[in-house]
């Protein structure tokens, strides 16, 4: 059916709004001969931007010899959803994609694929399909089928007593935009983490849709230590609870996380159940980090600063100046 999610027919002269992208990179190298050919390869003819935060490890050298724009951003002025809307005026295109270096588009035809709901009107927002990298275990293949399943969606803010916190959910590592729409809400709004949370709960407040394109995958997953779970959910919390008006202020934000959880203990003491102990000791690391996070609004700066993984954030032009 031509209007289904994920649904792109090719470009015609004249009748495809110009496509950006933006992919925010730090020390990316070598993740860049996997993700940007497909991107360049697109039969959309994208424009697309290569922001690095001054990595100086040549990934902005190589973005080039592959024919990708680049801009280089001081670390002390890089923030995850400041610079995302600096380069989304910068590049000016009607829709702009965001990805990270890391999430490898499976095809050429996965962008047109992401971004039909958004050129069609359908929705404000549409977030694609991520699946595992090859030789993931069986936790992060897990984590990125309860994200991520096999069937489209389209929704509103409506779908909050089917969905609870997961309303908001969406991935910039990989994600269409309408930036009209983002204009009507102030575009991204400088944050620690979570800037497209902050953004989806923005539109659907204002009556926008959100598509979820299973059609169009890429193949991101990442493997932390109970560490980096803590202070990457740390970082979570600290932001829902910065904007608990957004993300909070109707509950239910903790089922989600524990329909995930009991999900993925029985998945695991049937296929893999010598994985339990160290499973459990991640979502344990994951629960104290988000809970600890909640509470770090009222924690002295340099307190959260040791709690959190973006470390550059607390020492850039948009760390907290004290307790809010």
């Amino acid at each position: 059916m031509a209007d289904r999610i994920g649904d792109a027919a090719g470009p015609e002269a004249g009748m495809v709004p110009e496509v950006g992208v933006v992919m925010v990179t730090h020390r990316s190298r070598a993740h860049l001969d996997h993700s940007l050919p497909p991107l360049l390869a697109s039969p959309l003819r994208p424009r697309i931007l290569v922001v690095n935060s001054s990595s100086g490890d040549g990934t902005v050298e190589r973005a080039q010899e592959l024919g990708a724009e680049t801009w280089v951003v001081p670390r002390c002025s890089f923030n995850h959803g400041a610079t995302r809307e600096a380069a989304r005026h910068r590049l000016g295109t009607a829709v702009v994609v965001m990805i990270t270096p890391d999430a490898y588009p499976a095809s050429p035809e996965e962008l047109g694929r992401l971004v039909h709901p958004v050129l069609t009107g359908q929705a404000a927002c549409a977030y694609g399909r991520q699946l595992p990298h090859r030789g993931a275990d069986p936790v992060e293949a897990f984590g990125r089928a309860f994200s991520y399943p096999d069937q489209s969606d389209l929704r509103s803010a409506a779908d909050r007593a089917r969905l609870g916190s997961g309303v908001h959910f969406c991935s910039n590592a990989w994600a269409a935009w309408s930036n009209v729409a983002l204009d009507r809400i102030g575009g991204f709004r400088p944050t620690l983490v979570s800037e497209e949370t902050i953004a989806v709960a923005r539109l659907l407040r204002e009556g926008e849709r959100i598509a979820y394109v299973a059609d169009a995958v890429v193949r991101h997953s990442h493997r932390y230590t109970p560490f980096q779970e803590f202070t990457r959910h740390f970082d979570i919390g600290w932001t829902r609870a910065a904007h608990a008006e957004l993300l909070l202020a109707q509950g239910g934000e903790d089922a989600r996380g524990r329909r995930f959880a009991a999900e993925l203990l029985l998945s695991l003491l049937v296929r893999a159940p010598w994985q339990l102990p160290a499973t459990l000791a991640a979502l344990f690391a994951k629960w104290s980090g988000y809970r600890a996070g909640l509470l770090g609004r009222h924690l002295p700066p340099g307190v959260a600063a040791a709690l959190s993984g973006q470390d550059f954030f607390w020492r850039s032009d948009f760390a907290p100046k004290g307790r809010p």
